[in-house]
């Protein structure tokens, strides 16, 4: 099962395959036409992408997933990981601050001060320190991994709409596994299909903070009835015809956890400028 999740429309898509190969996501990107950037985790099916679409798919790569592999070899390197943590952690709150700007302001603070920051990962990721580190070494391997992808890694950079990593959709993936543990097996390739389009349409209502079984069965009705408006059926168009359907405390609740969330990184930024004995 294939994850999308879009960033200008609030719609989660799944896509089912019979395997992992490449062609899962060339028969949803490339047949479709797609123009644009796709951020994704390094699996090799995504990294060609670009020159088999014609350079009209762009790939970013996920910063999390770079940050996560410094973290795991934490213990072997300690001094070196902690200098590199410590700069991702520089990145991810620019990101926390730009998070409420338009598009130009997200864009100019990631330029005026993301770039520094980038500038200073990259002379880390080449100083002596990071150069003897053996290749089958984690951390070596995390190093590795993150030079190996700069180019993909920094792409958000000059992107206000790419994220700084894919970890959204990696909450999607979690639903997947809740539903395998359920009903361990898909039956068939039909099926499988059929799976992957009723968990559209719920994890998209879920995005948009829909009643989902209003939301489904509203849908099931419509189109039983013979209609194929579809464009006015996505869930974010029938939300704004049907208001009474969304359960505004899920937007409160995200609300709430972001403006927490924010709150632990301003405490935790004003500690660490404040000086010795203040």
């Amino acid at each position: 099962m294939w994850a999308y999740r879009s960033v200008q429309e609030k719609l989660n898509v799944f896509d089912f395959t019979v395997s992992r190969h490449r062609d899962g996501p060339d028969q949803f990107l490339l047949n479709s036409g797609y123009e644009g950037t796709l951020i994704s985790d390094c699996y090799t099916g995504y990294l060609t992408l670009d020159q088999r679409s014609g350079a009209r798919i762009r790939h970013a790569a996920c910063n999390a997933h770079a940050r996560r592999k410094v973290h795991e070899a934490r213990r072997s390197h300690p001094q070196l990981a902690a200098t590199l943590l410590g700069i991702y952690q520089q990145l991810y709150d620019i990101e926390d601050r730009a998070r409420g700007a338009d598009l130009a302001g997200r864009r100019s603070l990631r330029q005026t001060e993301g770039v520094a920051v980038w500038t200073r990962l990259c002379g880390v990721l080449e100083s002596p320190q990071a150069k003897r580190l053996a290749p089958k070494d984690k951390m070596g391997e995390a190093v590795e991994y993150i030079r190996k992808h700069l180019a993909a890694l920094r792409v958000y950079l000059d992107d206000p709409l790419v994220p700084i990593d894919n970890n959204d959709v990696e909450q999607l993936m979690k639903q997947v596994a809740v539903g395998r543990k359920n009903w361990l097996f898909v039956g068939s390739v039909e099926a499988g299909e059929q799976a992957a389009m009723l968990m559209t349409l719920t994890s998209s209502a879920l995005r948009n903070d829909l009643h989902v079984e209003t939301y489904i069965k509203a849908v099931l009705d419509t189109l039983l009835a013979g209609s194929t408006d579809y464009d006015a059926l996505a869930p974010e168009a029938w939300a704004k015809t049907h208001p009474e359907a969304i359960r505004k405390y899920r937007q409160t609740e995200r609300e709430e956890r972001q403006a927490a969330k924010t709150h632990r990184r301003e405490l935790r930024r004003s500690a660490e400028t404040e000086q010795p004995g203040e």
